[in-house]
């Protein structure tokens, strides 16, 4: 029998607690996608307390106490923090089975060395010696990417984000850690937003440039693309629900963002063309420039209307969807590759169903003197669990080449996300050290060592050039 602790969690045998120990461990971070907030690296305010650092904004455990029933006062509404806190710690122990569960004693143990479990009994012990030490000076943002040995850490900004925050920590010395902003259009693309015409005049300001048509939309996109550039960005990102690939002149593109900047209306199908001449304008952008180009696919969003109507978007209510991708997925590639234009890509799905496809798919367009130039991206959200890992690793080592893969990020808004490296780096060690103790890898602890660090930061180092 294997005692539940935080020492020995998920390594299940011998091979994978020397492959974690002796190789993981130690490895620096490089999270190349995540949410954090860039004020708060560069202001160095504390946090107020536990609740501020651990529990707002994180809609992993939001959904979870709306599970059990909490009530939403304790969740986002107006319950003081410490009740919320306690709310969470009363409610931990449902978690069983959860990573929540396994999340929330690692988090308490690698930031605050509390090794209890948590629950209501010593909720109010924890409070107090976890907020004691938030009063310390590395328990601000820099001090957490320091104490996590975080070398690079990718923020998601928008194409009009003056990006001050990003200038300041690069021009503060005390921050050693790398902190690089994301490309993030969405909203460029999005062209049934109703607040469309206003967003596209505020994109022309930051770019100066007055957009009346298709050619000064370009034109605005290559001025802010230049700038992130000079600014440390190296990679982009889009999110979509189903990944849109049906291509039309560029004419008719024309014509749709003109009636769109004129107020009129754009149906679906309309939408859908003007993302996908938009998408590939902007891969070749990536591609002149040397950035990755990261492309989430497959949430539907905001689907409890009468909540969102309460909270607002991005509350908790998103979930999977299953839709069909092959076609479209790999005509995007196709058409950027045709001209030579294709960026370095990585690819997450929602729906792991996916993953074998994309594996399949990334496959077709290999090469270019770039070593594992196509990635299957991470089991991303509602996956980054030890069984939607090991599926994505399974999948990614059976079809294509595991020893290229670029690793874990925490896609997070919380900067008590970083052990999520950690739990990764635990399902790695855990599932090449059972390939291992069953012989299907040589039991070279030198050679699949160097393996696991290779995937845990060495490969994401050499990969996007940050």
């Amino acid at each position: 029998m294997i005692a539940f602790s935080t020492e020995n969690l998920l390594l299940t045998n011998k091979s994978a607690r020397i492959l974690y120990r002796d190789y993981a461990a130690e490895m620096p971070i490089y999270d190349y996608h995540s949410h954090l907030d860039p004020r708060r690296i560069a202001s160095g305010q504390p946090f107020r307390n536990l609740t501020e650092l651990w529990l707002n904004g994180d809609h992993y455990k939001w959904r979870a106490l709306r599970w059990l029933g909490v009530d939403e006062a304790y969740i986002t509404g107006s319950a003081s923090d410490k009740d919320k806190f306690l709310a969470w710690a009363k409610a931990a122990p449902a978690m069983a089975g959860n990573p929540l569960y396994h999340w929330t004693h690692l988090e308490l143990s690698r930031y605050f060395g509390i090794g209890d479990r948590l629950s209501e009994s010593n909720a109010e012990e924890i409070w107090n010696r976890a907020n004691e030490r938030l009063q310390e000076p590395d328990f601000g943002g820099s001090g957490i990417l320091e104490k996590f040995k975080v070398r690079v850490v990718c923020t998601t900004d928008d194409p009009i984000d003056s990006l001050e925050d990003h200038a300041s920590i690069k021009a503060n010395p005390s921050i050693r850690a790398r902190v690089a902003p994301t490309f993030r259009p969405d909203r460029i693309l999005d062209i049934r937003r109703e607040d469309y015409r206003d967003y596209i005049a505020k994109l022309g300001e930051a770019a100066d440039v007055a957009i009346t048509g298709l050619a000064d939309l370009l034109t605005a996109i290559g001025t802010r693309i230049d700038f992130f550039h000079a600014n440390g960005c190296r990679l982009s990102d889009h999110g979509f629900g189903e990944l849109p690939y049906t291509p039309v002149p560029e004419s008719e593109i024309a014509r749709i963002l003109k009636r769109a900047l004129d107020g009129g209306s754009v149906t679906e199908a309309e939408a859908a063309e003007f993302q996908t001449y938009m998408l590939l304008r902007l891969g070749e952008q990536y591609h002149a420039r040397g950035w990755t180009m990261q492309l989430h696919i497959g949430a539907i969003r905001n689907n409890n209307d009468r909540m969102s109507s309460l909270l607002g978007k991005d509350s908790g209510y998103d979930s999977i969807l299953d839709y069909q991708l092959a076609r479209s997925l790999n005509g995007v590639l196709n058409a950027l590759d045709q001209a030579d234009r294709l960026p370095k890509t990585i690819v997450y799905s929602l729906y792991p169903y996916h993953y074998e496809m994309i594996a399949t798919t990334i496959g077709n367009f290999q090469g270019g003197g770039h070593r594992g130039k196509l990635q299957l991206g991470s089991a991303w959200w509602f996956h980054d669990q030890k069984e939607g890992m090991i599926q994505q690793l399974k999948a990614l080592s059976s079809i294509g080449l595991i020893s290229t893969f670029v690793g874990m990020l925490t896609d997070s808004r919380s900067f008590m996300s970083f052990p999520r490296h950690e739990y990764f780096r635990r399902v790695l060690c855990g599932l090449f050290g059972t390939w291992m103790e069953d012989g299907e890898l040589p039991m070279d602890y030198e050679y699949i060592g160097e393996m696991i660090r290779d995937i845990c930061y060495r490969n994401a180092e050499s990969y996007f050039g940050i």
